[in-house]
């Protein structure tokens, strides 16, 4: 995972909390959470529906535990973290927790659609998954909230947001993505049903690398994916932020996945299946 700027604290508080507010307050009835995990603040929202608050409360308790062990598993900031001593050669994968393999596995997906734009094996260190693993992770306890039956929910690590079921209003999410150079106002809102990961340097600086040169690069100001899975939103996010248009018409490609692009010189490229709303 990727390193925390404080103990317990967001990346980019200030960002979390500016789009949690205007989603909550579309959503009065919901029940909300924040929680601090990943090097990130991961915030719920979740319509309740016939579901007894007190189930609710306890889903997403458990949605916070799922987060909190893929943490542990995967932080490459950890040294005894399974990951790290699976790079460092001190643990098989045969060895290391049945998640290790299943996310490794994934990103074998990842990097066989992408044409290698996301390629962990490419990375300084080792492999290192991390531009995976955090939508993977949420993926999973999105998924804790289906299983407890409420009619709708939000997991948002950062911008990676797995959705569950519908809005209040039961049409699709809106969902707005930032603004690469105007922290105050959104590139655009779009509708999402699924999952929508958002790659770029403008929280983090440049902390993308070019998987064939592994050298450090960024051919986008803001680069977006939705899609079905959280997890490969992700991977192709971070590859479409690297791979800028020739990683669009590969991750466009792949059933199901659509892609938003901004250029670093403000041009944008907006794929087939991406919902802009007003």
């Amino acid at each position: 995972m990727k390193e925390p700027t404080g103990p317990g604290s967001s990346e980019a508080p200030d960002d979390v909390a500016r789009a949690d507010r205007t989603v909550r307050s579309a959503h009065p009835g919901a029940l909300v959470h924040d929680e601090a995990v990943m090097g990130t603040v991961c915030s719920f929202l979740v319509l309740p529906g016939a579901v007894a608050t007190e189930e609710v409360r306890t889903a997403i308790a458990d949605a916070c535990t799922i987060l909190h062990q893929a943490d542990a598993t995967f932080s490459t900031w950890v040294d005894d973290s399974p990951l790290s001593r699976h790079r460092r050669g001190e643990l098989a994968l045969t060895d290391c927790p049945d998640e290790v393999a299943e996310v490794l596995r994934l990103a074998a997906v990842a990097r066989r659609a992408t044409a290698g734009w996301f390629d962990p094996w490419a990375l300084p260190g080792g492999v290192d998954p991390t531009g995976l693993v955090k939508g993977w992770a949420v993926e999973r306890a999105a998924d804790v909230l289906a299983d407890a039956g409420v009619p709708g929910g939000l997991v948002n690590a950062g911008g990676d947001i797995a959705t569950v079921g519908r809005a209040g209003d039961g049409d699709a999410w809106r969902i707005g993505i930032r603004h690469p150079w105007r922290p105050d106002a959104l590139a655009c809102v779009l509708a999402v049903t699924g999952a929508v990961a958002t790659s770029g340097t403008y929280e983090r600086g440049a902390h993308l690398v070019d998987p064939h040169t592994r050298r450090p690069w960024c051919a986008a100001a803001s680069a977006t994916v939705t899609g079905p899975s959280l997890a490969l939103a992700d991977a192709f996010a971070t590859a479409l932020a690297v791979g800028g248009d020739e990683a669009f018409d590969l991750i466009e490609a792949v059933d199901g996945y659509a892609c938003y692009l901004v250029r670093p010189d403000g041009s944008e490229r907006v794929g087939a299946g991406i919902d802009v709303r007003s």
